[in-house]
């Protein structure tokens, strides 16, 4: 990687040289991936097919969580690699060992899409007695707090 943008401790868009361009990808979907696991969450990644990436992209992968009340998957994040097709627009460029002057690859990933995540936690943590339990990733954030339970 010849730099990246830090985004909430995770490089969520990196400019690579062509020939980094493919594990750059893949690292980013990893992170993605480890972002959803921590939530202990229900998950699948989908390939998109060429027709369905925007026209700037060479890849696409969504990272999709299962939302139990409606009996599907959907899309929380999506990691994309443009190649060289950004940095030739913006003209982000570098310089190899020999001096020779190419174009970065362009790669970035969105976070997470809290309006399909939260439903997802809730459901997939609700309790047969209605309450939820708190993913351990989030409790830091809850005040300790373990499980939320419905008022009586």
């Amino acid at each position: 990687m010849i730099r990246g943008y830090q985004f909430n401790k995770v490089e969520m868009v990196q400019y690579t040289t062509d020939e980094g361009s493919d594990a750059a990808f893949e690292e980013l979907v990893k992170k993605a991936q480890r972002l959803i696991e921590g939530l202990g969450l229900a998950y699948q990644i989908d390939k998109l097919a060429a027709a369905d990436c925007s026209h700037s992209m060479a890849r696409t992968y969504d990272i999709e969580v299962y939302i139990p009340s409606m009996g599907i998957y959907k899309e929380v994040s999506s990691v994309s690699n443009a190649r060289d097709y950004q940095a030739r627009r913006g003209m982000i460029r570098y310089r190899d060992e020999e001096g020779k002057i190419h174009f970065c690859h362009t790669l970035n990933g969105s976070g997470l899409a809290t309006s399909r995540v939260f439903p997802a936690l809730l459901e997939e943590n609700q309790q047969p007695d209605g309450s939820v339990k708190i993913p351990e990733a989030l409790r830091p954030f809850m005040g300790g707090l373990e499980v939320i339970a419905p008022k009586r």
